[in-house]
């Protein structure tokens, strides 16, 4: 049985990633593999080759022969020569740099994140209410004040 390595194609459309399999020369492209030993995904800047360089010597001391396509990539992760992708940094970090360096503070004048408004329709009808009450506590004064200046007048 002739045992090749070379790539299975995975993916979407015009957004493909490749498997480095171990399988059977007469199978499909797509088809059952023996072993699955990397995988590698080109459209990523830079491209991700991992590759399990134990399992690829191994098939290789067996008698399996890589495709040029695979042979260059276990050429590039056997030298040493690839590419990392730096880490992400998480998104709370950058807003809190992005704060730091406002001034500190949020529009809030607080630390953290703007607390929401609540709703005002329930606070509406309090204050109508609150505005008739005053106007009946002015009528009930009105005549107490003007016979508060009667006994003003009268002791004076």
């Amino acid at each position: 049985m002739a045992v090749k390595i070379r790539l299975k194609r995975m993916g979407k459309i015009r957004a493909p990633y490749y498997r480095v399999v171990v399988m059977d020369s007469r199978t499909k492209r797509d088809g059952r593999a023996i072993e699955e030993i990397g995988k590698y995904h080109p459209t990523e800047q830079p491209s991700l080759i991992d590759i399990d360089i134990e399992r690829a010597h191994y098939w290789l001391g067996q008698g399996a022969q890589p495709t040029e396509a695979v042979a260059a990539l276990i050429k590039i992760v056997d030298g040493g020569k690839l590419q990392t992708k730096e880490p992400k940094t998480p998104k709370k970090d950058l807003y809190e740099a992005a704060i730091a360096a406002a001034g500190g503070k949020n529009d809030a004048g607080t630390d953290g994140p703007t607390p929401r408004k609540k709703a005002a329709k329930k606070a509406e009808p309090k204050a109508e209410a609150k505005a008739d009450e005053p106007k009946a506590d002015e009528a009930t004064e009105a005549p107490a004040e003007a016979a508060g200046d009667d006994t003003a007048k009268a002791e004076a």
